[in-house]
């Protein structure tokens, strides 16, 4: 959502309050792969959790100091639901079999879109590929990545008008479809086709 070509699809009086969020799903996911034992991961993720229904509840008593903590006050200050992102990542963290790492990826990818104003079903796909991006194992990550290519696309209906979630979902099935490998040529002409068309 930060890239610059998909942010600019998204209503201006927005944008803040956007990349704040997505900002929050790149520090879970930098936790994520930067965990070496699951318990300390927990720990981390259990003070984000904390952080996040402060931010709810009481987001004036929100500690200094953290500039992401401060962006995410500035622009979502009284916003349910950001603590069920965190849930979605220790999912993942503490997964054990392919079923708990699609439930857990799906999960991610459905609570995001969902607070970005779209529809769960919007972000498995996505969902699918940044599960396949965070997960150690070669075969594992290959599964998930099998799992977002031969996910049927969702109806348009989901995103609700939402231009910059379509654009993430069609971004996924296109490095999907590679199997991962990247081709950012035609990445950036399906963005700049996406986010001036729709189609």
């Amino acid at each position: 959502m930060r890239d610059p070509r998909v942010l600019v699809s998204v209503p201006h009086a927005r944008r803040a309050a956007m990349s704040a969020l997505w900002g929050l799903a790149a520090r879970l996911t930098k936790l994520l792969l930067d965990a070496r034992e699951p318990l300390i991961g927990q720990i981390k993720l259990a003070w984000w959790r904390d952080m996040m229904a402060m931010l709810a509840n009481d987001p004036a008593a929100l500690p200094k100091g953290e500039p992401l903590l401060a962006e995410l006050q500035a622009t979502l200050a009284g916003q349910s639901g950001l603590d069920a992102l965190v849930d979605a990542a220790e999912a993942m963290l503490l997964a054990e079999d392919d079923a708990e790492r699609r439930a857990a990826s799906e999960s991610f990818g459905g609570q995001l879109f969902t607070l970005s104003g779209g529809e769960a079903a919007g972000g498995k796909r996505w969902g699918l590929l940044w599960g396949a991006g965070v997960e150690d194992g070669e075969r594992e990550a290959r599964d998930l990545l099998g799992q977002a290519k031969s996910l049927a696309a969702p109806s348009r209906r989901v995103f609700a008008g939402n231009r910059s979630l379509l654009m993430l979902d069609r971004w996924a099935a296109a490095i999907a479809s590679h199997d991962g490998e990247r081709h950012l040529r035609s990445e950036g002409m399906l963005l700049l086709r996406l986010g001036l068309f729709g189609r």
